[in-house]
């Protein structure tokens, strides 16, 4: 056990135990044998909001206008567990329901629902292929999958129960349901809430296994850390503001899928997006007076330069929550200027960790530009040589280790992977790079995992090569991040071409770009005589950058 003197109250690094400690008050927890849900313990907090009313809308559709308030979006939820009960039995132990869909209000009603059954949640994109459904099926096992007409036949018709379909008149009979009977689901917090997707660097995807304890460890952090719009040191905003949030992120991601659970802890409207489109967002923002918007850096790119947006009333906006990639410090103050009076929320969140691990709570933490903000309650950290191992004092660059209440129970049956993530004493290894600074604001300076992030989404290397190689004419294949200002980082691959072949560059994309998905595919190919390579195999993809980034030659 540290003592409390050993800890530097700027910074949270504790000299005894080379760890940084967050400079946040705890958050308190339930404890851990009480059966606790994270559906109830979220419709726990928004009961106890004194100012909180049932009539608030909930969800609002963008598109449409179409409101659903908080009292019919929890009507809907206790009718569709009453009829999946009744109908399937679905309130067993370790059963999976995967969740295929565009995003609708659809979507939060079953997901609140199923976690309130206990049954596991496996969202996935609806642009997903068939080839992409099956690996992740075989991760996920499920037994039954909730669908659109529109993307339904993508899936094996062998689940063991059924799969619905959500735009039909029986799924919409299952929300209408009269009598919502059915005996109380007792739900352990450990127990399995959610199974998200990460891509690892070998290029296999992984079924991150989340529990209800680490999504109510999130949800505590956040709703007893809000973000302080006023200069005052009170943890709320301005009572007569209404918050208001706008998502044009997915929900079957894990930013997404947590904002989601923390947005109704809190009682606030969420405007949903079905597919996002920049116009339309910044529609959104004036017709429905959003106040917070989660993005990407690409997109505060897009509002600090863009001529669409002088012509919309953005003046109700106060917060954008910025993760997914780094923001440089020119394009922050580019955004500060064009809208003085929004702060930009930076942090640093994961899969691994069910959403945030670092962030800012004011407008003066937002003034560290390049930070990823500093750690949220509950969350400890240490910065390790990745050589060495050697845990690293403050300013020093090393891996980003976390443990935490909200570190992830593993992944889906991946022992190898999730000893090599997880050590014995529950630390998180997260593959990144980075230091905290005297202050205990965390800077990300490098991804020791070569991932691609092409708009907040993950892109594994050596997935796309895989596919490179698969292709006939194609000798070997390296595939790198490519700088985009759109995009943030886009997927080139550097390709050699067997002797005599005159395959293209288009070609090849074509090629690709069946085989996955939109965000995945190459979007640019350069042909040279060989791959750089270590003796041992290893590709040095920093040499690549670096040349592509050269303006030299084609040929090493």
């Amino acid at each position: 056990m540290a003592d409390s003197n050993s800890i530097d109250p700027r910074n949270g690094f504790c000299s005894t135990t080379k760890t940084f400690r967050s400079l946040r008050p705890p958050a308190p927890l339930p404890p851990p044998s009480q059966p606790l849900s994270i559906t109830e313990y979220t419709l726990s907090l928004l009961q106890s909001n004194g100012a909180f009313s049932y009539s608030t809308d909930f969800l609002i559709d963008s598109a449409t206008g179409h409101r659903l308030s908080y009292a019919e979006f929890i009507r809907q939820v206790h009718s569709l567990s009453a009829s999946l009960v009744n109908k399937f039995h679905l309130h067993t132990k370790n059963r999976v329901a995967l969740i295929i869909s565009p995003t609708s209000f659809h979507i939060p009603v079953i997901y609140f629902s199923l976690l309130y059954l206990g049954v596991t949640i496996s969202p996935v994109n609806s642009v997903s292929t068939k080839s992409e459904l099956t690996d992740l099926i075989r991760l996920s096992n499920p037994v039954i999958a909730f669908a659109t007409s529109s993307v339904a036949d993508k899936l094996p018709s062998s689940l063991p129960l059924t799969t619905i379909i959500m735009d039909s008149p029986e799924f919409h009979s299952m929300l209408r349901n009269s009598k919502p009977n059915f005996s109380h689901v007792k739900v352990d917090q450990s127990n399995t809430a959610a199974i998200l997707y990460s891509s690892g660097t070998t290029g296999r995807i992984k079924g991150v296994e989340l529990t209800h304890r680490n999504f109510i460890a999130l949800t505590s952090a956040t709703y007893h850390n809000k973000f302080m719009k006023d200069k005052s040191n009170a943890i709320s905003q301005p009572d007569q503001v209404h918050d208001v949030s706008l998502f044009p992120l997915p929900l079957f991601h894990a930013f997404g899928f947590s904002l989601l659970i923390r947005v109704a802890s809190l009682g606030n409207t969420v405007v949903l997006m079905e597919r996002f489109d920049f116009n339309n967002m910044l529609k959104a923002v004036e017709r429905y007076k959003v106040t917070y918007m989660p993005v990407s850096p690409p997109l505060v790119v897009s509002m600090a330069k863009s001529d669409l947006v002088p012509k919309y009333d953005l003046s109700s906006l106060m917060v954008i929550g910025c993760g997914g990639a780094p923001l440089g410090k020119e394009v922050a103050k580019s955004f500060t200027t064009r809208f003085p009076h929004v702060d930009i929320v930076r942090g640093l969140g994961m899969t691994e960790t069910a959403g945030g691990v670092t962030g800012m709570i004011n407008p003066k933490e937002c003034e560290h530009y390049g930070s990823a903000g500093r750690l949220w309650c509950n969350v400890e950290a240490k910065i390790v040589d990745p050589e060495t191992r050697e845990a690293l004092s403050p300013m020093q660059q090393g891996e980003l280790w976390l443990r935490g209440p909200t570190v992830m129970k593993g992944y889906v049956r991946d022992k190898e992977a999730t000893a090599a993530t997880i050590d014995s004493e529950g630390w998180l290894k997260t593959g990144d790079l980075c230091y905290f600074d005297y202050d205990g604001f965390l800077f990300v300076v490098d991804r020791l995992k070569e991932l691609i992030k092409y708009k907040a989404y993950q892109v594994p290397t050596a997935e796309l090569e895989r596919y490179l190689h698969s292709i006939s004419e194609v000798v070997d294949a390296a595939v790198i991040p490519y700088p985009d200002e759109e995009a943030g980082q886009i997927p080139m691959a550097y390709v050699v071409r067997k002797p005599g072949s005159k395959i293209s560059e288009a070609q090849i994309m074509e090629i690709i770009a069946k085989q996955v998905s939109p965000y995945k595919k190459i979007r640019k190919v350069a042909f040279i005589n060989a791959i750089p390579k270590t003796p041992t195999g290893k590709i040095l993809r920093r040499e690549l950058v670096k040349h592509a980034l050269s303006d030299a030659s084609s040929k090493l």
